[in-house]
């Protein structure tokens, strides 16, 4: 992949980096967005919309940019860079990409449109309190209504976007036993349908999730994603793959952030009367910052490369190798980040607490180092340089 941005790519880039640098100048502007009933700014989320950033990966045919992963990375790593908490990942990766890969011609014209005028967001509610990091691990039941339709009972947790999803994109089990392959299905479930319950609450990196339980809620044929078939794992793990891609760009863009916060800092911080940046042992740290940033770029870079690869064991792998050294350096750069700046890196108040935070939930999101480790380890892959 050219990595060299067109003109197009370079507008995007611009025009989201001016968006969010302007909306996220001051964490009090980020915790007034987080104050308001959605948990994130309206109007920030209506830009987003304005410029075209709901629109990247989706076709043309349905107003789309008909742009790839990475144009996705190019504003995953700028809401990286600016700690910014609307829900793009959840709609756009998560829930879009359920879309892109899995929904009906009829269903695919009937959202996304709306996904991309900002008027629909979506979540995709796939995680149960037994399922940790496996994907197949799913109770939620989907029963056949004799119609083409299903009844599902069951619950989610820490459902990314969940409480303010207009839209669900439940996975629940058709046929099978708890960790089958085989038999799991996809289905649209209003936000507000009968039977729903959400509960939601702020997450520890500023942004909101929900545990939602579904009791007797009944799904048309119409909504039905992924039904008799119970394929639809191949989907969802196409999908988290892309999801990984973008969490690793966005990782970066925080790393790389505080980075830059802890080098101006060092170099302004004074002890026995000089500047802590000029002790070596500072600048030892430091340099070692850097080479763990650069380290996670280009296995990022790797991950947008390989998001699209249609060879899913190939593309795991490559997926899998680029979330370990993310990880890796995103613990090393976080710690390291606070320990430099001392006590006040751990306030609400100061921007590098909220980078470490982020990067905390990144590494723990779709499987932490360890587990994807282990899935490189059963598959012969990449294994990434030690931090």
């Amino acid at each position: 992949m050219d990595f060299d941005l067109s003109d197009d790519q370079r507008q995007i880039k611009d025009s989201v980096d001016r968006m969010l640098a302007a909306a996220y100048a001051d964490l009090k502007t980020k915790a007034a967005a987080q104050k308001e009933p959605l948990g994130f700014s309206k109007a920030n989320w209506a830009q987003y919309a304005e410029l075209g950033l709901l629109g990247i990966p989706f076709a043309e045919e349905h107003g789309g940019l008909g742009a790839g992963p990475l144009e996705t990375m190019l504003v995953m790593e700028a809401i990286g860079r600016n700690a910014a908490i609307e829900p793009f990942l959840s709609t756009v990766v998560l829930g879009g990409g359920i879309l892109r890969h899995g929904a009906s011609a009829a269903q695919q014209a009937a959202l996304i449109p709306d996904v991309i005028a900002g008027t629909r967001r979506l979540a995709l509610a796939q995680q149960e309190r037994q399922s940790r990091f496996d994907l197949a691990d799913v109770t939620t039941k989907a029963k056949s209504d004799g119609n083409g339709g299903y009844v599902i009972d069951g619950e989610k947790v820490v459902v990314l976007g969940g409480d303010s999803a207009d839209t669900l994109i439940v996975v629940a089990r058709i046929a099978g036993e708890r960790r089958d392959r085989k038999g799991l299905g996809l289905f649209l479930v209003g936000g507000t349908a009968a039977g729903v319950k959400r509960t939601g609450y702020a997450t520890q990196d500023g942004g909101r999730a929900a545990d939602i339980t579904f009791a007797d809620v009944k799904v048309g044929a119409e909504d039905v994603i992924v039904g008799p078939s119970g394929d639809a794992l191949a989907v969802l793990e196409r999908v988290v793959d892309e999801a990984i891609a973008a969490i690793s760009a966005e990782a970066v863009g925080a790393m790389g952030a505080l980075q830059d916060l802890t080098v101006d800092y060092v170099k302004t911080r004074k002890q026995f009367g000089v500047a802590i940046g000029s002790f070596q042992v500072i600048q030892h740290k430091s340099v070692d910052m850097f080479t763990a940033l650069e380290q996670a770029r280009s296995m990022a870079y790797l991950a947008t490369m390989m998001a699209s690869e249609d060879n899913a064991d190939e593309r795991r792998r490559s997926i899998s190798a680029a979330k370990v050294q993310i990880g890796r350096s995103a613990r090393f750069v976080g710690e390291a980040g606070i320990q430099l700046h001392g006590g006040i890196g751990m306030t609400m108040e100061y921007k590098a607490g909220h980078y470490f935070k982020r990067l905390t939930m990144i590494e723990m999101a779709f499987g932490n180092s360890d587990h994807h480790l282990r899935l490189l380890a059963k598959a012969g892959g990449l294994i990434p340089a030690a931090a």
